[in-house]
């Protein structure tokens, strides 16, 4: 993650005044007069910095990057104080980093030994992460507009070319292992059940039982039914299940089929490749929607488009909730004390974990161990400033000579942006992965 931008040394002042760019802001314009408007800066979010819409692009995603990047460290560090103060953790005032964290998550299970009888019931979905398509075509439709392009891609029909996984609706041939998702609340399921499966009879449950289990149960209701995690035996009853897993019986959630099944018909999803265009979700590369095949600006619009996308990508919220036994020795007061201290956990837990994805999606393309970009964001992002950052590159986009005074500091203030989140942020992916793995192994 500490990539020198080695590239972004070699455009001088001296480079960008010997006519190696357009004449400024009209044909009539004196090369090097500053009539263009002031410079915009990505430290001040005003990223009109060269007057090129595609070269601006870049600046926007490195705002973006910086701002994402910031904005989850902040929200980290303040709910891990909020729960040290909630589990009497001293030292929230000081450095959080993973020592910090570890002290924090042996409170949290200190305080489930105290109180619990035997293991809780952990239910856990991590977050999906994906590039943010809405921010793509927003930006590429601004690109096409500025480059000259007559007809306008409308940013509420957020419909893309996916190179990777679609997730969300085809107008094509959706293809794949399992690629079919029905969306029906409560189906027969002949593939795999992801949500809760109305047993037609005792069976085993990977997930929390709810009904009878003959075996042991982590945790049971005032009528004594299970309301865990049941080993040893069967679940008679309703299995929610931690993975898509085989229903016999009732699938409420979604029913995932290979395409050409039976139930694979009527209102139903993609989940794998999409041969035409995708509406909803990209996992990998993909290519925003262009005004006019006709149009130049709109081939050259598409990366800088793609790079904004990645910089702003979204994360769900994870699925983190607890089942379990009070012990006999304790009393009310100990029981509702532990269930506040519980509800703080799993509000402030999940932001935690959701967070946690989005900055390991954007630093090394992985969330919860899968890849979700072959090239992570943050070394495509600095790959792509340190190319452009050369003379010969740089002059090929249109800029105006009353903005190159602009360029050069832009590409300096990109690079430092870059290396700084490069070079701090390591600390917070080591704590928030000690702090995912300590509150989904308790």
């Amino acid at each position: 993650m500490n990539r020198k931008l080695t590239g972004l040394s070699l455009l001088s002042a001296s480079a960008l005044a010997l006519g190696l760019f357009g004449a400024g802001c009209d044909k009539n314009s004196v090369p090097g007069a500053d009539i263009c408007g002031k410079c915009g800066t990505i430290a001040s979010g005003d990223l009109s910095v060269s007057g090129d819409a595609q070269l601006d692009g870049f600046f926007t995603a490195v705002g973006n990057m910086k701002n994402a990047t910031a904005s989850v460290q902040g929200d980290f560090e303040g709910n891990i104080k909020a729960l040290a103060n909630v589990y009497g953790v001293a030292g929230a005032d000081g450095t959080i980093d993973a020592a910090f964290v570890d002290k924090l998550t042996g409170a949290i299970k200190a305080d489930f030994t105290a109180n619990v009888e035997g293991k809780a019931s952990i239910t856990y979905k991590p977050p999906a992460c994906q590039a943010n398509v809405n921010v793509a075509v927003q930006a590429q439709a601004q690109c096409e507009v500025k480059g000259g392009c007559e007809a306008k891609v409308n940013p509420g029909q957020a419909s893309v070319k996916c190179e990777g996984s679609c997730s969300g609706s085809c107008s094509g041939s959706c293809s794949g292992a399992a690629s079919c998702v029905v969306k029906a609340p409560s189906v027969a399921c002949e593939g795999t059940c992801e949500g809760s499966c109305q047993l037609k009879a005792a069976a085993a449950c990977d997930g929390t039982c709810h009904g009878k289990c003959s075996g042991t149960c982590s945790a049971t209701d005032a009528n004594g039914d299970c309301q865990g995690s049941c080993t040893g035996g069967n679940c008679d009853g309703s299995c929610e299940f931690k993975a898509a897993a085989k229903c016999d019986g009732t699938c409420s959630g979604k029913c995932i089929v290979d395409q050409g099944s039976a139930s694979c018909k009527g209102e139903v999803e993609c989940r794998g490749s999409c041969d035409a265009e995708c509406k909803g979700g990209c996992e990998g590369k993909f290519e925003p929607p262009s005004a006019s095949a006709s149009c130049d600006a709109s081939a050259k619009c598409n990366a800088q488009a793609s790079a904004q996308a990645n910089a702003s990508l979204t994360c769900t919220p994870p699925t983190l909730d607890y089942a379990f036994n009070f012990k006999a020795s304790a009393d009310a007061k100990a029981q509702a004390s532990f269930s506040a201290r519980l509800t703080e956990l799993k509000a402030r837990g999940a932001a935690i974990i959701q967070g946690a994805a989005q900055m390991t999606a954007l630093v090394d393309g992985h969330v919860d161990g899968k890849v979700v970009f072959e090239t992570p964001p943050l070394e495509e992002l600095t790959a792509s400033i340190s190319g452009f950052a050369k003379a010969d590159a740089i002059a090929k986009f249109d800029i105006p000579a009353g903005r190159l005074p602009c360029v050069v500091p832009a590409f300096i203030e990109a690079g430092a942006a870059l290396k700084d989140v490069a070079d701090t942020i390591g600390g917070t992916v080591k704590a928030q992965g000690n702090f995912v793995a300590g509150v989904t192994k308790i």
